[in-house]
């Protein structure tokens, strides 16, 4: 007798996410938390794009890029969490073929973008802190839609493989997707043929790609920290390096859990299916909660707008 599952499926029509191995009687409790996060990034980044469209004061670098983080936070999170919910609520796990690979290129190509982001975002703080007299002539408006122009390239190009390798791969032994979305490396893993090119480009991707965007960054924040110490009073210094700490929390929520993930897909073959499967859904929902709040909040200019917004409302 065979099963639908793990018949002949060179060309499967569907896949089935199983939603975290191992933990589904949980996923209704699973499912709360996650609701909750992804409410308050929906919220959280459209107050943002509202705040920075609705004041002109904040038509500048740093709220550009704001304003593509958010952007890119939004629709990560969304290409991830309405299916996620529908598998923890109504089991409804099925997904499409070419509807996972859709999703697939999505992930990792917004996951890219953000890194990308990330890097400008730490040039434009390097420049403001260390070069502010030339700030406005460095980053220009022409220079930064030429850099969002660039990481919007770079991401869509260079993650474009990963669905047309997906694609081409027989998957004979089952359609069963032990996860909570179509994640890489998940998905070629069920492959029954030597998937060694997409796992070493993915590989490329993590180090080359994303380790340049973490070297980058290293060393615009160890500028901003010499320019820090060096500046004539402990309160001025203790404020500049408390804003930089907050954006150094943000930026390693995003980068820790995303080597964790990636390596441990591939070699950490004792750690637990559903730790896995956990700390890869930590990886794209947090940050997308985390930004709006320490970019957005913790940002005195975007926070006073807030702040006037809801005390004129009130009168």
């Amino acid at each position: 007798m065979s099963d639908s599952n793990t018949t002949d499926l060179t060309n499967p029509s569907t896949f089935i996410l199983m939603g975290i191995p191992g933990l589904e009687a949980a996923h209704v409790w699973i499912s709360i938390p996650f609701c909750v996060i992804y409410l308050i990034a929906i919220l959280g980044n459209f107050t943002v794009l509202f705040i920075v469209k609705r004041e002109p004061s904040l038509h500048g670098p740093m709220y550009y890029f704001l304003c593509m983080l958010a952007i890119t936070d939004l629709v990560l999170s969304t290409s991830t969490l309405p299916k996620m919910l529908s598998i923890f609520w109504f089991n409804s796990r099925e997904l499409d073929f070419s509807a996972c690979l859709t999703q697939m290129y999505f992930i990792h190509c917004f996951s890219t973008m953000e890194s990308g982001i990330l890097v400008a975002m730490a040039f434009d703080r390097y420049v403001s802190i260390c070069n502010p007299l030339r700030h406005s002539a460095i980053l220009t408006s022409s220079i930064v839609a030429k850099i969002g122009l660039a990481i919007v390239l770079r991401s869509g190009i260079l993650v474009l493989p990963y669905p047309f390798l997906a694609r081409q791969w027989p998957y004979c032994r089952t359609n069963i997707i032990p996860h909570s979305y179509c994640e890489h490396i998940a998905v070629v893993n069920l492959a029954c043929a030597d998937t060694r090119i997409s796992s070493y480009y993915g590989l490329f991707v993590l180090f080359f790609v994303i380790g340049l965007d973490v070297f980058f960054i290293t060393v615009s924040y160890t500028q901003i920290i010499r320019a820090i110490l060096c500046l004539p009073t402990k309160d001025a210094r203790l404020k500049t390096f408390g804003t930089c700490s907050s954006h150094l929390c943000a930026i390693l929520a995003l980068y820790i859990p995303d080597f964790f993930s990636s390596l441990t897909h591939r070699f950490g073959h004792n750690v637990p299916l559903h730790i896995l499967v956990l700390i890869a859904n930590v990886y794209l929902l947090v940050p997308p909660m985390l930004h709006p709040i320490i970019y957005g909040v913790r940002t005195k200019q975007i926070r006073d707008r807030l702040l006037r917004l809801f005390t004129h409302k009130g009168t």
